[in-house]
């Protein structure tokens, strides 16, 4: 496979994924981050750090828009849960110190 190929059907498994985070708001960044270790806020991260490196100038809340569909804040207010304690300390157990 050659580079370019390489390149775009990682782009569009990317976007993909973006996509499907955005259709699953049931899904909290909590149950992804104790599932796999990520969330939409590192991914939102990944983007921007990707973003510095190609010198593109963004800061994390047009990363996070980018990611969300939507502003964080608005996301939050929609879709956001309030952790639940077991959520918490599964967290806590899989993520020391974080």
């Amino acid at each position: 496979m050659d580079e370019q190929t390489k390149l775009e059907l990682e782009a569009a498994a990317f976007r993909r994924m973006v996509a499907h985070f955005q259709e699953r708001t049931d899904v909290q960044n909590i149950d992804v981050m104790n599932l796999a270790g990520f969330c939409r806020n590192c991914l939102s991260k990944w983007y921007l750090a990707a973003a510095e490196d190609k010198g593109v100038e963004m800061d994390y809340d047009q990363a996070r828009e980018v990611v969300y569909g939507m502003p964080y804040d608005d996301w939050k207010a929609k879709y956001q849960k309030k952790a639940t304690q077991e959520q918490l300390d599964k967290f806590k157990e899989s993520h020391p110190g974080h």
